[in-house]
């Protein structure tokens, strides 16, 4: 039986508000979220436990030293020199190649990427909590638990990179699972899913040929993030090749989603991965409230199913997907089509 991990400490953090059109806007990334999620775990009937804590070496097998200071930092330093209850930066840099800021305004924005990643009193708690339920994940499976593992991690990291967060997210999760599976394996797959592309992920091994990254995701041309993930980008210097986009037409449905995931799933096998990570977004629904993509239901689980053929050791990391009338049901859609009971059925450690 798959296990799902899961640790209450995800719950702590709230960004509240962030700036959409000019205007302040409810953030929807909400704890809330998690606990829809858990309904669906609950009726899969799947093993939840709270993760290890593995400590700062597989974050700092990800992200910069610097930037990890900042984010366990900078909330008592804005608060000491009169900061909001919220650290939001109201500057950033034409580019980060300069002189690293002194200043509590000038680090916060060099290092949070836009406004949809504030950092409160309880933000690192709860986006360590997250990484760690990653690396739980990941090391279950790395280890020989099972074949695939459940990571409910909130805040999600696919938009963070080695130095920056962004678009909710704090720590790359799933990059730093796909770090863990490496420990063991030599070629590790990112298939991310979710509606935004994983901008943050392909930053991370944009140079690098044993981590392939793929995203699906609504045209960046047209939607978050912008300014990363059309066709194009293929990857550098050793990485030229081992990254893949999958840019789709704003309201694209199943049809057009599952289409691309083939050749996504194409380009695993012909990569020859020994793993997988399941960078997992349900925001692409077509009742999710962003709106860009408008997979249904059924197109959850025939994605699951998809997936599920690859056969290799899986550990799939929640990212995006936020409060709609059907985010339970399509977390369960895919997670049933997928196999929740499929393969290895050994468990190596108990509940914790």
């Amino acid at each position: 039986m798959m296990r799902a991990y899961f640790s209450d400490d995800q719950l702590r953090h709230h960004g509240k508000t962030f700036i959409v059109a000019g205007e302040k806007k409810p953030i929807p990334e909400v704890p809330e979220r998690a606990e829809i999620l858990r309904t669906a775990i609950a009726r899969l009937g799947l093993e939840v436990c709270t993760p290890s804590d593995a400590g700062m070496a597989p974050i700092a097998a990800i992200h910069d030293t610097r930037y990890l200071d900042f984010l366990q930092t900078i909330y008592p330093e804005w608060i000491a020199a009169g900061g909001s209850e919220l650290v939001i930066p109201n500057i950033h840099p034409f580019d980060r190649n300069g002189p690293y800021p002194r200043h509590h305004a000038g680090k916060a924005g060099f290092h949070l990427g836009d406004t949809s990643c504030p950092i409160s009193e309880t933000t690192w708690q709860s986006a360590y909590a997250s990484s760690q339920t990653a690396i739980s994940a990941a090391r279950h499976v790395r280890d020989g638990g099972a074949q695939s593992a459940y990571a409910l991690c909130r805040p999600p990291g696919h938009h963070a990179s080695s130095n920056l967060a962004g678009g909710f997210c704090y720590l790359n999760n799933s990059a730093i699972a796909a770090q863990e599976l490496r420990e063991k394996y030599d070629r590790v797959a990112i298939l991310d899913v979710d509606l935004h592309h994983g901008n943050g992920t392909q930053h991370i091994f944009y140079e690098r040929p044993d981590v392939l990254t793929l995203s699906i995701h609504a045209d960046p041309m047209d939607f978050y993030p912008f300014f990363w993930g059309n066709a194009e980008e293929i990857g550098a210097k050793d990485g030229v090749g081992f990254n893949k986009n999958y840019p789709l037409a704003l309201g694209s449905g199943d049809t057009e989603f599952l289409a691309a995931l083939d050749r996504a799933i194409t380009a695993i096998a012909d990569f020859g991965a020994d793993a997988v990570v399941v960078a997992l977004g349900l925001d692409a629904s077509r009742d999710d409230p962003f709106g860009g993509l408008t997979v249904s239901p059924d197109g959850f689980s025939k994605i699951g199913e998809k997936i599920g053929t690859l056969s290799c050791p899986t550990v799939i990391v929640q990212e995006g997907g936020y409060v709609s009338v059907t985010l339970a049901e399509n977390l369960y859609q895919f997670l049933s089509a997928f196999g929740v009971t499929n393969k290895n059925t050994t468990l190596s450690e108990g509940p914790k």
